[in-house]
């Protein structure tokens, strides 16, 4: 194992009826507090009106920016820190899934800055050294942004989708109620439970470090997540269901799992070209991606990984030749993935054909350093693994 240093002081109020201790905590960082979040959902399950009370009722002053994107715009970042500057807003709370906590965080960064927010993610990687105060109330277990330091965004223009991780845009309060993802739909719900195995994937595979301490806790996330989406799923409103999966995102992806891994990811960089692209979902991006990674990867060099995963995760006899339990597990993996969860298999199925795969994966072996990754990846290994996924 590697050595590392963690220290992720996001205070967790985890389960129901929390929101009481949100007044409080948002007084702690000043009076002006900016609230942002995507459609309408939190306004049709009644937490919008719960929020703002709660906001009233300590004597802090409401400022909003609602709208915020799936995939979110570099365009949404913009605003929001336009109005932190304006306004001189104090806190950041930001209510509802991935994409507005993401959005949230480079809004909190870009106002303290003179420069426009895309340079944060061009060229010119402008530093990142401060943030405004972000607290987030989460809707939509997946990303894990509620307990991480990371963020990614979206530039239409450019066609470029790139994340960024800094210390200054850990949330310092996240506020977990399963109940507040009662309301996410089937698909949603299945969607983010494949980001939530992507994010744990692409730490678990690693031949370079004895992680096998952290890689029996990841291995359990895996195993609670297969376990617990169908069920939530089937049953919106199952509170332990909806508690496993909430936490487990927050878990997969926040630090610990870590160990001080070296390698660079490689499924994500891959899936964030897709969306860049076609706006597609990130983890239904992921669902399809990812299994044909695993299948490229796999070789003699790499398959003792691989058994270990299938006789862990997915209970394969640890007999059968180890080629076979890891095509087997690659298989099983699959499956979850598209017929338990019951996402589409294919890129040829939501549209997308091999008109930018080159550029995409030009991009995502510069920009992602996929080169690094578990396998190393060219652009011409990443060429193929699209190619496998039409």
């Amino acid at each position: 194992m590697n050595n590392f240093i963690y220290d992720i002081p996001t205070k967790v109020y985890f389960g129901e009826n929390q929101l009481g201790n949100l007044g409080p905590e948002l007084a702690k960082f000043g009076k002006r507090v900016l609230l942002t979040y995507g459609g309408g959902s939190i306004k049709k399950m009644g937490l919008y009106d719960k929020v703002v009370a709660e906001i009233k009722k300590a004597g802090l002053q409401l400022f909003e920016l609602s709208g915020i994107e799936p995939n979110p715009r570099i365009d949404s970042v913009r605003a929001g820190a336009e109005i932190c500057k304006k306004e001189h807003i104090d806190v950041l709370l930001a209510v509802g899934g991935g994409s507005t906590i993401d959005a949230t965080k480079f809004m909190a960064a870009g106002a303290l800055v003179d420069f426009d927010p895309w340079d944060f993610f061009s060229e010119k990687w402008a530093p990142l050294t401060d943030a405004l105060p972000i607290v987030s109330i989460l809707t939509l277990a997946a990303t894990g942004s509620e307990m991480d330091a990371g963020g990614v965004i979206s530039n239409p223009k450019t066609k470029d989708k790139i994340g960024r991780v800094e210390r200054p845009m850990l949330p310092r309060v996240s506020f977990l109620d399963p109940t507040n993802t009662y309301t996410v739909s089937p698909y949603q719900t299945a969607c983010g439970a494949s980001d939530m195995l992507s994010h744990i994937c692409e730490v678990y595979f690693n031949m370079s470090t004895d992680l096998y301490m952290l890689d029996t806790v990841m291995e359990g996330l895996m195993k609670s997540i297969i376990k617990y989406a169908p069920v939530a799923m089937k049953e919106p409103d199952n509170y332990e269901a909806r508690a496993n999966l909430m936490w487990a995102s927050s878990w997969a992806i926040n630090g610990f799992i870590d160990g001080g891994k070296r390698q660079a990811w490689s499924c994500h960089p891959i899936e964030h070209e897709l969306s860049a692209i076609y706006d597609i979902t990130h983890g239904l991006g992921l669902a399809i991606i990812t299994p044909r990674w695993m299948k490229y990867c796999l070789s003699e060099a790499t398959v003792s990984k691989y058994v270990q995963f299938g006789v862990n995760v997915f209970d394969i006899d640890k007999s059968l030749p180890a080629m076979e339990i890891a095509t087997k597990a690659i298989d099983m993996f699959a499956d979850f993935l598209f017929k338990t969860l019951g996402l589409k298999s294919t890129l040829s199925a939501v549209g997308i054909d091999d008109t930018h795969f080159e550029v995409m994966a030009e991009k995502a072996a510069g920009i992602g350093g996929t080169k690094y990754g578990f396998v190393p990846l060219a652009p011409k290994d990443i060429s193929e693994i699209l190619k496998m996924s039409l």
